[in-house]
């Protein structure tokens, strides 16, 4: 019987542990949010399957490092991105060349809804602590209420890179959970009436007015909160680039290839974080995870109602109404937020399409997060 035993003890089967097979009911569930109810299945997938890899008896296998000249574990490479702050910028500069500043331009004043929605940050920053974190993780978690994954791995790997793991979890979880978080916050602060506002058409944006905005906020960001350069600067380069009409097939690639590659390598790697350690203690499922998640989910429905709550107070000082439906957009999950935003303010009025006033916001809030990340690690590192 040794031959067998010797062949059994080679393959996983007497590695596996109980923490791996509830993360594969974890892993179903994600699956399922992701391909049959469709919540953001271009985050959920990658994250799910890195997820059910980092659940499997092979973690020394993947993520095993060099030695002794020998190459390491594919993953253990593909982490890199994420270790060495790689991914985020990268990720930035695709989100850069795909959204238009345009609504923020022509409509500033939305800027304080992703100014507000920032709330949810400072709040968790300062109740996380009564949980028993110190001030670079609870700076670190707070950042999840922005909604931001690549945002939330940068401040993790600066301010607290043991927690690195459920942090990126949680805030990429949230993000692809938009559609399910949001509706009900939404819902809950506003009436028929204020759902069914339309808003005034926004004027048409030149593109000289676009390029002058996208470098002298990148410039200004960039000098006023130097650690969050690497984010602000990536963004506008990638809008610059969008904007100047001459560089099509750089605009193409970091819609499409760039950005596509970055997520697959970045979603996997999140989920990689949910599986056992080098120690056989497993990253996900321990309590201090579970607070986070917590304070992450708190973090983000915070930032929603102050943005919609931001919105009503406006109109109470305007003649020209502002939808307060957009004002949840002002988390910075673009563009998640504001097809939230659009989706459900064309269910009390089919005639009402908020997208385009929603994006302003939303703009604002990723730049807002940012700045956000960037005070907190000059303050905290």
């Amino acid at each position: 019987m040794n031959p067998l035993y010797e062949l059994w003890m080679t393959t996983g089967f007497p590695y596996l542990q109980w923490q791996m097979v509830v993360m594969w009911i974890v892993v179903a569930a994600l699956l399922y949010l992701a391909i049959v109810k469709g919540f953001e299945p271009l985050l959920l997938v990658p994250i799910s399957l890195g997820a059910l890899i980092s659940n499997l008896p092979i973690h020394d296998f993947i993520m095993q490092a060099p030695q002794g000249g020998e190459p390491g574990g594919l993953f253990y490479y593909l982490n890199q991105g994420v270790k060495l702050q790689i991914y985020p910028p990268l990720v930035f500069l695709g989100v850069g060349a795909l959204v238009d500043f345009g609504p923020l331009i022509a409509n500033p004043r939305v800027i304080l809804l992703g100014g507000a929605a920032q709330f949810g940050i400072f709040a968790t920053f300062l109740v996380a602590p009564l949980l028993g974190f110190n001030l670079a993780e609870s700076a670190s978690i707070g950042v999840i209420g922005g909604a931001d994954g690549p945002t939330s791995i940068f401040t993790a790997s600066k301010l607290a890179p043991d927690l690195l793991g459920p942090i990126a979890v949680a805030a990429y979880s949230y993000m692809a959970l938009v559609p399910l978080i949001q509706p009900p916050i939404m819902r809950l602060l506003t009436n028929d009436a204020e759902r069914r506002i339309k808003m005034k058409t926004l004027r048409k944006v030149s593109r000289l007015e676009k390029l002058v905005f996208a470098a002298v906020v990148m410039s200004f960001c960039c000098m006023v909160v130097r650690d969050a350069a690497p984010l602000i600067a990536m963004l506008f380069v990638g809008n610059m680039l969008r904007e100047c009409k001459v560089t099509e097939r750089l605009v193409k690639a970091a819609q499409n290839e760039v950005i596509n590659v970055v997520t697959i390598f970045l979603g996997l790697c999140v989920g990689l974080k949910m599986g056992m350690g080098e120690g056989h203690e497993h990253l996900f499922l321990n309590s201090k995870t579970l607070g986070i998640l917590l304070l992450g989910v708190v973090a983000f429905a915070v930032a929603t109602a102050s943005g919609v709550l931001m919105a009503k107070l406006m109109n109470l000082f305007s003649k020209t109404k502002i939808n307060p439906l957009i004002g949840s957009a002002g988390v910075s999950a673009v563009p998640m937020a504001a097809r939230v935003s659009q989706d459900l303010g064309q269910k009390y009025d089919p005639t009402n399409y908020l997208l385009m006033y929603a994006m302003g916001p939303n703009v604002a809030g990723v730049i807002g997060s940012a700045l956000a990340a960037g005070y907190f690690i000059s303050m905290l590192k």
